[in-house]
């Protein structure tokens, strides 16, 4: 008998692109304090993927630890531009500091993943993702804030893909599953090996 398949999120995003995959799981949001855990990383100067792959891991195991038996999934997102680490804004004065920050450039979301069982993490991955933003007007970010409203809050880097946000881009480089924070395709193949899922 297969275990219990839980993801360590109540990200919508996660929940969807899972149950689109036809998997049969349930969520639990994991109750880590997530800037706690990374202010613990930074004495060893950590690379924003490292950062990603050791908040899924941290995740997932805090979700282990009340689910004996269960492989959860864990998983965490970072943006990365020139070499500052973004986190979801508070509020929309920052999204659109970030937005305007993020115009004209390259950044970096870096997904990492993690299964763990018993407290015992039995595969970890990181993907990366590379998004080119068009350069935007102050005008344009604040008309486009205010058509999206709130949702962008959601976001680490204050835009929805799936969404108007898509509108922001000239050039996507990475997986689309990537870019909605959780790297399916190999999670699927994981699964597979695991007998954890129909093969």
């Amino acid at each position: 008998m297969t275990p219990p398949l839980i993801l360590a999120s109540q990200s919508p995003f996660r929940r969807m692109l899972m149950e689109n995959a036809g998997l049969a799981f349930t969520a639990e949001a994991a109750t880590i304090d997530e800037r706690a855990a990374e202010a613990a990383l930074a004495a060893s100067n950590p690379t924003p993927q490292a950062i990603a792959e050791a908040l899924a891991i941290e995740k997932a195991c805090d979700v282990s630890g009340r689910n004996p038996g269960a492989l959860v999934i864990g998983s965490d997102q970072t943006l990365s531009l020139e070499g500052r680490v973004f986190h979801k804004p508070a509020d929309m004065g920052e999204a659109k500091s970030h937005l305007s920050a993020m115009s004209g450039h390259t950044h970096s979301l870096n997904c990492g993943i993690a299964l763990v069982r018993d407290g015992t993490v039995l595969w970890r991955h990181v993907s990366v993702a590379h998004l080119t933003m068009r350069p935007l007007s102050s005008d344009f970010i604040d008309r486009h804030l205010a058509r999206v409203g709130t949702r962008v809050l959601a976001s680490v880097g204050a835009y929805q893909l799936e969404g108007e946000g898509v509108q922001l881009f000239e050039r996507i480089e990475g997986d689309y599953f990537t870019i909605l924070g959780l790297p399916l395709l190999p999670l699927l193949a994981k699964l597979r090996d695991l007998d954890a899922i129909d093969a």
